[in-house]
């Protein structure tokens, strides 16, 4: 039997054997006792680990600026919450990322994990905290109400900005397959029945736009994330924190962020309100959904290959069945459908937790925190995944395509300023019902020339890249 040596923690609840090497104290291991949830640490959101070493870092430099917190105490803590930004530590941040507590014990994780890191730093045991204290140092001027949503927006601005990146590659991949099917002509449809030529080259033309569009409404929330509470502590009040902390703290993590932070006009409103993930959540939601809808499109088109639309070609990636040979499925655009169906449903979270909020604070941030982490998250991979396994290897089925607008009745419309709207009509169901194109048709009975009815049915004037009027 393996003994695990330990050392011996207390708090205002007593006492509780810590394992000896371990960065974490009291604290957090109540909290493993009290939240094994989602058996999900902290440390699975990396963003979130990074953006809380940086608040207990401007909180170390602007509490030494203001004379509140001794200088090398400020410079151990510096130095330790610097490796864990470098990416260190990680492993240490272990309590569950749903809790009771408005995050309270993530707060104490990374109060323990920095004190003990910025102890051995100075040449002194874990757990020796009458060096240098979790609270009394590291957590000086600040409250988990103040530190923790803040982390939470700083962590969520990180992800975004990835995001960005990733739908922005996914956006030009649809363009560049707009461009490469430019030229070739197709069917639309309206509610599952033909409609007018296009060609496949608006349609991919048409889903780049859209996530261009998306792209705006997402960067458009990074500026209201970058309203901070910092200062506040508990509620809003700044008790416990020096008057020039509050500038100090958001000058400082200007700095360290490269971001524009700025304090938030009312501090007491700003720590009780969580509107702002309700619109982060939002705007995932809304690209997420239009982004699952292009999906459908694709599995739709994509279909068959024998007995559906076999319009284009996803790449194959995986075997389809373990009992059809020879099966593929759209297995990227179905992963990515399933992405959506998760954010659509963390934003009804996001949503419930903060029409839950009491009074001065809301103490359900937590689930706000992972739903919109791990959406963000989710939805980033989605877009890589879609881009690279999918969207850059579609091929189009041009024999099929020109077959189908070769034999569609559908093309009468572009007769009908020419012949009428009766006679169209009329001809229409001819040709459904018959064996002749509708072509053919229009010439037999008289209505146009051959000539005539071969210049409105170019395939340039029947997609809209010529005007019809023009000759």
């Amino acid at each position: 039997m393996i003994t695990v040596k330990t050392r011996t923690e207390t708090d205002s609840l007593g006492s509780l054997e810590v394992p000896v090497d371990a960065y974490w104290g009291v604290h957090t291991a109540r909290a493993l006792e009290n939240f094994p949830i989602s058996l999900r640490p902290i440390s699975v959101y990396k963003d979130l680990v990074v953006a809380f070493a940086q608040i207990k870092m401007a909180a170390a430099r602007a509490n030494r600026a203001i004379g509140v917190l001794d200088g090398h105490k400020a410079d151990l803590i510096e130095t330790a919450c610097q490796e864990i930004i470098d990416g260190k530590l990680h492993d240490q941040f272990i309590v569950g990322i749903i809790q009771g507590g408005a995050g309270t014990s993530t707060n104490m994780n990374f109060n323990e994990v920095i004190a003990n890191r910025a102890l051995e730093l100075g040449g002194w045991e874990k757990g020796d905290y009458s060096h240098l204290h979790p609270l009394d140092d590291v957590n000086r001027s600040q409250s988990t109400n103040d530190t923790y949503p803040t982390a939470i927006k700083l962590a969520l601005i990180y992800g975004l900005q990835r995001c960005l990146d990733e739908h922005e590659l996914l956006r030009k991949a649809f363009a560049r397959k707009g461009a490469e099917f430019v030229n070739v002509l197709k069917i639309g449809r309206t509610q599952m029945q033909d409609a007018v030529p296009m060609t496949l080259g608006q349609e991919f033309t048409g889903f780049a736009t859209t996530l261009g569009e998306d792209s705006d409404r997402l960067k458009a929330v990074i500026p209201l994330m970058l309203e901070m509470n910092m200062g506040g502590t508990a509620i809003g009040t700044g008790i416990t924190a020096n008057r020039e902390y509050r500038p100090r703290v958001i000058e400082e993590l200007v700095e360290i962020t490269g971001l524009p932070v700025t304090s938030a006009f009312d501090l007491v409103e700003a720590t009780s309100d969580t509107g702002v993930f309700m619109t982060y959540s939002g705007v995932l939601k809304r690209a997420a959904t239009k982004l699952s809808k292009i999906c459908n499109d694709l599995r739709l088109l994509s279909s068959g290959p024998q007995a559906g639309l076999g319009e284009i070609n996803l790449p194959p990636k995986q075997a389809g069945s373990s009992i059809m040979p020879g099966k593929v499925n759209p297995v990227i655009p179905e992963v990515v459908n399933q992405v959506a169906f998760s954010i659509i449903g963390s934003d009804a979270v996001v949503t419930a937790a903060s029409e839950a909020g009491q009074l001065q604070l809301n103490a359900f941030e937590p689930v706000i925190a992972h739903s919109l982490l791990q959406s963000v998250t989710w939805f980033t991979n989605a877009c890589f995944t879609l881009r690279v396994n999918c969207i850059d290897g579609i091929t189009a089925n041009e024999e099929r395509l020109a077959a189908m607008v070769s034999t569609s009745v559908s093309v009468v419309t572009a007769l009908t300023p020419y012949i009428g709207y009766v006679h169209s009509a009329a001809l229409a169901k001819k040709a459904l019902h018959g064996t002749s194109s509708i072509a053919d048709l229009v010439v037999e009975e008289g209505l146009m020339t051959r000539e005539q009815v071969e210049d409105v049915l170019q395939p340039a004037k029947l997609s809209g890249a010529v005007d019809p009027e023009e000759r």
